[in-house]
C-alpha cells in the first residue's frame, strides 16, 4: 500500500527541519511541492531549496503542482474552504495515484501540520474518496509560535495562565479576551480593531529566516508602526506570513 508522510518544516528557515524529517523526506519517492502563483513563488523556493539541501537520495522527485484558487465569490467563508478543500484532496488522489503500488509521497507543511494548516483533513478526505489506495502518517515541525517565542526570549504564556490560540476574524468577532492570545492567519491587521491600546503585543514575520521582522511594545504605541512595516514588507517581497501574541497582565499578578 502507497504511504505519504506530512512533514512539518518550520517557518522558513532550513535548520528548523528535523533530523525526522529529513530521514522521511529521503525515505520518499516524490516529494510533492505546492505552487501558488509568481506573487507567492517565495514560499514554493523555501521548500525548493530545503529540498535540495536535504535529499541526498537519488530515487526521491520533487513533483511540482498547482494548487487550486479558492473561489470566494457568493459563498460563505466555511463553504468556499470546504469546496477548496474538496478540490484539493481530487488534485492529491491524482498525485498519489502516480506513486508506485508501495511507493511513499511527501507533503512538506509549513509550521506543525496540526495547527492551522489543513493538509492533514485534506489527506483523510482523499482517502475517503477511496480513488486511491494509502494511509499516512505526521511528522511534527517547529510552529511558528515556538519561532515567535524565540525571536522575541519570551515565554508565550504567564505563570499558571492560559494561552488562546485564534485567527485576525474571530479576535475581531470576540476582542482580545486571554491573558496571552497568539493570532495567527490576520490579513486585515485585527489588532488595530482592538480596544485594548495597553496591552502588549509581540509581532513577528518571515520568522527564522533572513528576512525576519520583529516589533514589540504597547499596542497603542506601536500598531501604527506594524502595518505600516507590514505593508513595506509584503510589497518588497510579494508575500508575507506573520503572527502575534498579545499579553495583558503581569505574572503572579492575581495572588
Amino acid at each position: 500500500m502507497r504511504h505519504i508522510y506530512i512533514i512539518g518544516i518550520g517557518t522558513g528557515n532550513p535548520e528548523h527541519v528535523t533530523i525526522q524529517a529529513i530521514g522521511k523526506m529521503n525515505a520518499a519517492d516524490m516529494i510533492f511541492l505546492p505552487t501558488k502563483g509568481t506573487e507567492k513563488e517565495g514560499l514554493a523556493a523555501v521548500r525548493r531549496e530545503i529540498c535540495d539541501r536535504f535529499i541526498t537520495s537519488a530515487k526521491t522527485q520533487v513533483v511540482e503542482f498547482a494548487i487550486p484558487v479558492r473561489q470566494t465569490s457568493d459563498r460563505s467563508y466555511i463553504e468556499s474552504v470546504d469546496q477548496w478543500h474538496a478540490a484539493l484532496a481530487q488534485t492529491y488522489v491524482g498525485l498519489i495515484n502516480d506513486l508506485p503500488e508501495d511507493g511513499i509521497g511527501a507533503f512538506l507543511v509549513w509550521g506543525d501540520p496540526s495547527l492551522y494548516d489543513s493538509v492533514i483533513r485534506i489527506v483523510e478526505r482523499a482517502r475517503q474518496l477511496d480513488a486511491a489506495s494509502f494511509d499516512f502518517s505526521v511528522v511534527p515541525g517547529i510552529t511558528s509560535i515556538q519561532a515567535l517565542a524565540a525571536s522575541h526570549r519570551i515565554p508565550i504564556n504567564m505563570v499558571g495562565k492560559p494561552v488562546e490560540i485564534t485567527t485576525g476574524r474571530r479576535l475581531v468577532e470576540h476582542g482580545n479576551r486571554a491573558e496571552s492570545t497568539i493570532v495567527m492567519l490576520d490579513g486585515e491587521q485585527a489588532f488595530s480593531r482592538i480596544e485594548d491600546p495597553d496591552a502588549e503585543i509581540f509581532w513577528g514575520a518571515y520568522l527564522g529566516t533572513d528576512d525576519e521582522i520583529v516589533r514589540a511594545g504597547r499596542l497603542g504605541d506601536v500598531a501604527d508602526d506594524i502595518i505600516r512595516t507590514r505593508a513595506e514588507a509584503r510589497a518588497r517581497h510579494g508575500w508575507i506570513m506573520d503572527i502575534y501574541l498579545l499579553r495583558k497582565g503581569r505574572d503572579f499578578d492575581d495572588l
